[in-house]
């Protein structure tokens, strides 16, 4: 019987511990509220872009790399944001997403391989953006849940990183580099 009731308080203990150190990772958008510069959405994804990236899984390993074109288009709190991407395996993908900007650097965001819309918010130099995407994996599709940071380093460059998880676990992550053409 001691011997359980140490098993279930070390479980315990150690959930807690685990629990309090995840809770003290996260960010959150309101650090970044007295920052610069400030990331509006609608004015940096508007007209022709470039973005590099790479997708890892949870232990690090480079999965796949790839490129994207995008072009982004707004007219008042409306947007369209085309991306095309090209991976080194020479699999192309098309994603388009309708994003609406709402009160107080707010924006929602949907696209056909979007299953929960995003939502998310800017603060200083930062959005962060949550969604649930539907991805192809080994011939069945998996409802991924993204918590996806994007921070503006300046007017023309971006850095994207984004956790993904399934059943709170942490799958992967995608990293990407955005460029302003113009």
């Amino acid at each position: 019987m001691r011997r359980r009731i140490k098993t279930i308080v070390l479980s315990l203990l150690t959930t807690l511990t685990l629990s309090l150190g995840l809770m003290s990772c996260s960010s959150d958008i309101n650090d970044y509220a007295n920052t610069n510069p400030q990331f509006a959405l609608d004015e940096y994804f508007n007209g022709e872009l470039t973005a590099h990236g790479m997708v890892q899984d949870r232990s690090g390993k480079v999965l796949r790399r790839f490129t994207v074109a995008m072009v982004g288009t707004w007219q008042g709190n409306k947007g369209t944001l085309e991306e095309d991407f090209i991976y080194d395996d020479g699999e192309r993908q098309r994603r388009v997403w309708h994003i609406e900007k709402t009160a107080d650097g707010h924006y929602t965001g949907t696209a056909g391989d979007v299953v929960v819309p995003a939502k998310g918010q800017t603060q200083g130099f930062a959005l962060n953006w949550r969604y649930t995407l539907a991805v192809p994996v080994d011939g069945k599709v998996w409802n991924i849940n993204f918590n996806d940071w994007m921070y503006q380093l300046d007017d023309k460059r971006v850095l994207n990183r984004a956790e993904m998880t399934k059943f709170g676990f942490k799958v992967g992550e995608v990293t990407l580099w955005i460029e302003r053409k113009s």
